[in-house]
């Protein structure tokens, strides 16, 4: 059975074209008898790079994967430091790490992988940065090149493929092998096997960790990066001792654990505090923080069900009420054009307790014209009057300024309220699927003195992330170009 996905858009499934990714499959998975351990993925051009990117992320999911051509990262397939007229922000450089599959080039230790390039096609850059990454991972990277061809399979090529891939889905996945590693840059992807990262030290710097079962009732784990993770085996999974407890050495620290149940089904969750490891209790997930589908950047909240709330009432800064209109307008209409959906749209009014339950809030106005947003005012980390605009230790006109933001919301802080933003890529990045990426972090100050363009709602005064508690952190000093991965001997993209 071969499933074909739409992605929304053509936009080698980022986005919502992940979450159709998941959808259909899921919607296959209940029509068909499909064996979970034996799917794979194969794509090719803009579909090699959905592959890289579904791969290296989602690594513990599939049997096998081919990719062939298309792009594994941004900045090196756009030249980004040579070429690219525009130069990329500091935050810019870190939300990268959300999609490039080079930097999660370790996962693919937990799945077999052949890739294909044309020898003269220009996208074999995306199989040399992967073999280069994959190689600094130890790992030696099987990749088929078709002689002499151009932006195509090779007929030869094409059948060494096929015999490679019959040969590893035949063996299938496993679910539940001796040895698993894993790395990530945020809580959005955390999970590969029987492995979660449940906390990071700091987002988008990486967290990493290797787990290995051991006989007959112990496990090892290295960690760096991470705060707290989770061992978990369902029914059937846990292949040690069933007998007594199971004692996990954490980077040399040994932690004992209750043994597994009957049913050899094992879960068992693990914090670092003062430097100390130990099994985690229930208040350790008291209290706001970042987690898995609550981490932010601005776009995350736009990868499950949200609601543009419109304002209704009196801006505190009328001057400002314009930019408001025709940026809530863009993000409405653009939405449908990226992304093939007619976006919900509530007065704010109108929005239903079980709209603030069930939906990401998009709010747009102020605390005087939206009453959703002065509702949670007092609770955000943010300061708004009708003369000043204020976040943490910088303090801005409110007649020639507005905040963009993501953060948890107060009245439901299992969901997201974003202000005064729609997903944060523009015209600019619509020329290039590797260009569309995450723009904006956390926060922003829009200066509404430069008028909106296809890069930005207006200059970004300000900008940042939170940390891991919500809280505001300094501002991370710039990425130099210098610091970007060395290029590789590949024809220009």
């Amino acid at each position: 059975i071969v499933l074909h996905l739409y992605g929304r858009y053509c936009n080698a499934n980022k986005f919502a074209g992940e979450v159709d990714l998941f959808e259909a499959l899921e919607s296959v998975r209940s029509q068909y008898r499909i064996d979970a351990n034996r799917i794979s993925m194969r794509g090719f051009s803009m579909g090699g790079a959905a592959v890289w990117h579904v791969a290296a992320h989602h690594a513990g999911l599939w049997a096998a994967a081919a990719p062939g051509a298309g792009f594994a990262e941004s900045a090196e397939f756009l030249n980004v430091f040579k070429s690219e007229p525009v130069k990329p922000t500091w935050w810019e450089q870190k939300l990268w790490r959300l999609y490039d599959a080079t930097m999660y080039a370790a996962n693919f230790a937990n799945l077999p992988l052949v890739a294909y390039s044309g020898e003269i096609d220009k996208q074999m850059q995306a199989a040399l940065v992967m073999e280069r990454e994959l190689a600094k991972e130890g790992i030696r990277m099987k990749h088929v090149i078709g002689p002499n061809t151009p932006h195509r399979y090779h007929p030869e090529s094409k059948i060494l493929i096929d015999d490679a891939m019959n040969a590893m889905v035949a063996t299938g996945r496993d679910p539940y092998p001796e040895r698993v590693q894993f790395v990530t840059f945020t809580l959005a992807y955390d999970r590969m096997k029987w492995v979660r990262i449940d906390g990071l030290r700091q987002h988008w710097e990486a967290g990493r960790i290797e787990a290995e079962l051991r006989a007959p009732r112990s496990v090892r784990a290295t960690t760096s990066g991470i705060t707290a993770f989770t061992l978990d085996f369902g029914s059937g999974g846990f292949p040690l001792e069933l007998k007594g407890k199971v004692t996990v050495t954490i980077d040399g620290q040994p932690v004992s654990a209750p043994g597994p149940l009957s049913d050899r089904s094992w879960n068992a969750s693990f914090v670092r505090a003062g430097g100390v490891w130990r099994a985690a209790v229930a208040k350790d997930g008291d209290g706001l923080q970042k987690r898995h589908g609550l981490q932010g950047p601005i776009d995350d909240a736009f990868m499950n069900r949200f609601i543009i709330v419109k304002p209704t009432g009196k801006p505190l800064v009328p001057s400002t009420a314009a930019w408001v209109d025709a940026e809530m307008n863009r993000a409405i209409k653009e939405w449908r054009r990226q992304f093939r959906g007619d976006a919900i749209v509530r007065n704010d009014a109108d929005v239903s307790g079980e709209d603030i339950l069930t939906a990401n809030l998009i709010l747009w106005g102020d605390p005087g014209s939206n009453q959703i947003l002065g509702r949670l005012l007092a609770k955000l980390p943010l300061s708004w009057d009708a003369l000043k605009l204020g976040m943490g230790k910088q303090s801005f006109s409110a007649a020639g300024h507005m905040p963009a933001m993501i953060f948890p919301n107060p009245l439901n802080p299992k969901k997201y309220v974003v202000i005064n933003s729609g997903f944060t890529y523009r015209e600019y990045d619509y020329l290039n699927n590797a260009r569309q990426v995450p723009k904006l972090p956390d926060f922003a100050i829009v200066d509404l003195s430069t008028p909106p363009d296809g890069r930005w709602p207006g200059r970004i005064a300000h900008a940042g992330f939170f940390n891991e508690r919500w809280d505001l952190a300094p501002v991370a000093p710039p990425v130099e170009a210098a610091a970007a991965a060395a290029p590789v001997t590949a024809p220009r993209p």
